[in-house]
């Protein structure tokens, strides 16, 4: 993968564990929240290790009870 790809993964799954922490949520509760996702899941994309669809960025901020918009939102 192209290093600023993988600079842009690693800085979007370190404002979503943001965004977990700053509402006190574990990923065992987000993966609760959410229809599909699972811990590992959330644990690859908060490291950056996983490049998402969609339809699971839409899951994910279903299990942070933000709006996709949010989760798009950082530097």
């Amino acid at each position: 993968m192209e290093k600023h790809k993988e600079e842009k993964l690693k800085k979007f799954g370190l404002h979503i564990k943001k965004l977990r922490t700053e509402l006190n949520l574990s990923q065992d509760l987000v993966a609760l929240n959410s229809d599909k996702l699972i811990k590992a899941t959330i644990s690859d994309i908060e490291n950056g290790k996983r490049n998402l669809s969609f339809t699971t960025l839409l899951d994910l901020a279903k299990g942070l009870g933000k709006h996709p918009r949010e989760l798009l939102d950082f530097d």
